[in-house]
Protein backbone atom coordinates (compact mmCIF):
# COMPACT_ATOMS: atom_id res chain seq x y z
CA UNK A 1 0.00 0.00 0.00
CA UNK A 2 1.48 3.40 -0.85
CA UNK A 3 0.96 6.55 1.64
CA UNK A 4 -1.63 9.11 -0.11
CA UNK A 5 1.30 11.68 1.13
CA UNK A 6 4.03 10.53 -0.56
CA UNK A 7 1.96 10.42 -4.04
CA UNK A 8 0.34 14.07 -3.10
CA UNK A 9 4.31 15.25 -2.89
CA UNK A 10 5.46 13.68 -5.57
CA UNK A 11 2.73 15.19 -8.13
CA UNK A 12 3.51 18.54 -6.76
CA UNK A 13 7.28 18.29 -7.03
CA UNK A 14 6.57 17.01 -10.94
CA UNK A 15 4.40 19.99 -11.21
CA UNK A 16 6.32 22.62 -10.11
CA UNK A 17 9.60 21.15 -11.77
CA UNK A 18 7.47 21.51 -15.44
CA UNK A 19 6.23 25.24 -14.07
CA UNK A 20 10.13 25.61 -14.04
CA UNK A 21 11.01 24.45 -16.73
CA UNK A 22 8.03 26.59 -18.85
CA UNK A 23 9.60 29.65 -17.16
CA UNK A 24 13.45 28.67 -17.89
CA UNK A 25 12.15 28.44 -21.65
CA UNK A 26 10.52 31.81 -21.89
CA UNK A 27 13.06 33.33 -20.32
CA UNK A 28 15.14 32.33 -22.81
CA UNK A 29 12.68 32.80 -26.06
CA UNK A 30 12.82 36.43 -24.52
CA UNK A 31 16.04 36.48 -24.45
CA UNK A 32 16.83 35.05 -27.84
CA UNK A 33 13.84 37.52 -29.39
CA UNK A 34 15.88 40.97 -28.08
CA UNK A 35 19.13 39.49 -29.12
CA UNK A 36 17.67 38.64 -32.34
CA UNK A 37 16.27 42.50 -32.38
CA UNK A 38 19.63 43.43 -31.52
CA UNK A 39 21.46 41.53 -34.21
CA UNK A 40 19.34 42.89 -36.94
CA UNK A 41 18.98 46.46 -36.11
CA UNK A 42 21.83 47.53 -33.65
CA UNK A 43 18.85 48.58 -30.97
CA UNK A 44 19.57 46.32 -27.89
CA UNK A 45 16.16 46.16 -26.75
CA UNK A 46 16.83 44.43 -23.60
CA UNK A 47 19.06 47.11 -22.03
CA UNK A 48 15.93 49.72 -23.47
CA UNK A 49 13.97 47.54 -21.55
CA UNK A 50 16.16 47.67 -18.10
CA UNK A 51 16.00 51.33 -18.60
CA UNK A 52 19.20 51.50 -19.16
CA UNK A 53 20.33 50.29 -15.88
CA UNK A 54 23.64 48.23 -16.32
CA UNK A 55 22.86 46.70 -12.62
CA UNK A 56 19.57 45.02 -13.87
CA UNK A 57 21.17 44.65 -17.14
CA UNK A 58 23.66 42.12 -16.20
CA UNK A 59 21.72 40.72 -12.84
CA UNK A 60 18.76 40.19 -15.76
CA UNK A 61 21.35 38.20 -18.19
CA UNK A 62 22.93 36.07 -15.66
CA UNK A 63 19.07 34.71 -15.13
CA UNK A 64 19.44 33.61 -18.84
CA UNK A 65 22.41 31.81 -17.90
CA UNK A 66 20.48 29.85 -14.73
CA UNK A 67 17.62 29.00 -17.32
CA UNK A 68 20.25 27.83 -19.69
CA UNK A 69 22.00 25.88 -17.10
CA UNK A 70 18.44 24.32 -15.66
CA UNK A 71 16.90 23.22 -19.03
CA UNK A 72 20.34 21.68 -19.23
CA UNK A 73 20.30 19.64 -15.90
CA UNK A 74 16.03 18.91 -17.30
CA UNK A 75 17.65 16.83 -20.45
CA UNK A 76 19.79 15.09 -18.87
CA UNK A 77 17.88 14.07 -15.65
CA UNK A 78 14.38 13.87 -16.89
CA UNK A 79 15.77 12.59 -20.94
CA UNK A 80 12.18 14.06 -22.21
CA UNK A 81 13.63 12.42 -25.81
CA UNK A 82 13.83 9.16 -25.08
CA UNK A 83 10.81 7.94 -26.05
CA UNK A 84 10.93 9.98 -29.47
CA UNK A 85 10.96 7.85 -31.95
Amino acid sequence: MTDIRNDSALSAHTACMKLTTWISCGILIFFGLCATVYALSGFNLFFFLCASNTTVYRSLLSLAGVSALWLLYWLIAFRPTKYVS
